[in-house]
């Protein structure tokens, strides 16, 4: 989701956010003190993101968690400061991170689609924000341009713990949090371009040398 950096609200506390953010007329993200508005995101981000809820809800339902989409904050100490993110998607598979209806603590696993005003900071700064988060397992940055879904994973979602990289562009990518597989051709189906591009890959990839 896009943040508009341009529209910061004078500084905040962290109780103030939380007081006033139901309430406000558009999304806020809270970066330790500034409060930044959500913009809006374009027909094919919101294609992408439906394409995941749609794949991910059966697997969310059947493993126990909760799957949400756009709405649910993620909770985030990082270099001292407090965070409130928004992720285009969020699982959260521990029960007893409940205190707040409006913000988890400890997803097991985090989706951002990126838009040209927002991958910059999808791929590091929420980047590094999220890597703070106690049981985080895994980060996705689906890319709205082009057929790639980068995976960031340590396995046990310890802090300390090493994170892997692997970036897929055909066939599907491994999600532990939910011990399935993720099909680039559901996360695509949608955006007739970016589908195309999915199987043009897997087709070369099947070709015989």
């Amino acid at each position: 989701m896009a943040a508009n950096l341009q529209d910061y609200a004078p500084r905040m506390s962290v109780q103030e956010y939380l007081d006033t953010e139901p309430l406000s007329e558009v999304k806020r993200e809270y970066l330790d003190g500034m409060v930044v508005a959500m913009a809006g995101a374009s027909d094919r981000h919101g294609l992408i993101c439906t394409a995941l809820a749609i794949a991910l809800g059966p697997l969310a339902r059947k493993s126990g968690c909760q799957l949400f989409i756009a709405d649910m904050k993620v909770r985030v100490q990082a270099l001292r400061g407090t965070y409130f993110y928004y992720p285009d998607l969020v699982l959260s598979c521990d029960a007893q991170d409940r205190e707040s209806p409006y913000y988890r603590r400890r997803p097991c696993l985090v989706v951002e689609v990126t838009s040209p005003s927002t991958e910059r900071i999808d791929r590091r700064e929420k980047l590094f924000a999220y890597q703070q988060a106690p049981g985080l397992r895994e980060y996705l940055i689906v890319d709205s341009a082009s057929a790639t879904v980068d995976r960031y994973h340590r396995a046990q979602g310890a802090p300390g713990e090493e994170w892997d990289f692997t970036r897929c562009t055909a066939g599907a990518l491994r999600l532990d949090c939910l011990n399935a597989d993720l099909a680039l051709a559901e996360v695509y189906a949608d955006v007739p371009e970016l589908a195309a591009a999915v199987s043009a890959v897997a087709a070369e990839k099947s070709t015989p040398a």
